[in-house]
């Protein structure tokens, strides 16, 4: 009987697998912190309302993550860091100031808002478990987003980050 639930349990391992990368799930290690997000739903929602959000930038000139360095060379050990304050950031400042007139925009925003929502609770645990290491590089690379976005007034600060999200995404997929 033991033996039938061990292969049953090895067994459903790569279904379960299988049924998430179809669903467009990608498992992400930063660090020693594991976890899973659709960036295929994510993208979606995203190039569905992307030409829309930028259109509503006003400031053509200025990136909050694209500032010099800011994401890129970042070391492998404070991926994790950077990553926890970034889902911190989009789900406490951005989301809630990304309002539009247009219904189906504000339906794919928090659509979008859900699914990082979902990744903040989880990088969250893994930041209390003390797993999510912060240094200097990645404290510093984050305050310059913030100050990036602070820059600027709240709205056109949150449009500007929204219609950067392919940035962030670009960035998460390419990490080692």
């Amino acid at each position: 009987m033991k033996g039938s639930c061990l292969f049953l349990c090895l067994f459903s391992m790569p279904c379960w697998l299988n049924v998430m990368l179809v669903a467009g799930n990608r498992i992400f290690h930063f660090g020693p912190c594991r976890f899973s997000m659709s960036v295929t739903e994510i993208r979606s929602g995203f190039t569905a309302i992307k030409a829309n959000i930028q259109a509503r930038d006003p400031i053509r000139t200025l990136s909050i993550l694209s500032y010099p360095h800011s994401l890129h060379k970042v070391k492998s050990s404070e991926r994790c860091c950077i990553t926890h304050h970034l889902f911190n950031f989009y789900v406490d400042k951005v989301f809630k100031h990304c309002k539009t007139e247009d219904s189906h925009v504000n339906r794919k925003i928090s659509s979008i808002a859900n699914s990082f929502l979902s990744v903040k609770r989880k990088l969250g645990l893994c930041h209390e478990q003390n797993k999510c290491l912060c240094g200097q590089e990645s404290t510093e690379k984050f305050n310059q987003i913030l100050a990036n976005y602070e820059g600027l007034n709240v709205t056109s600060a949150a449009i500007k980050s929204l219609g950067e999200l392919d940035i962030l995404l670009d960035w998460m997929e390419k990490a080692p």
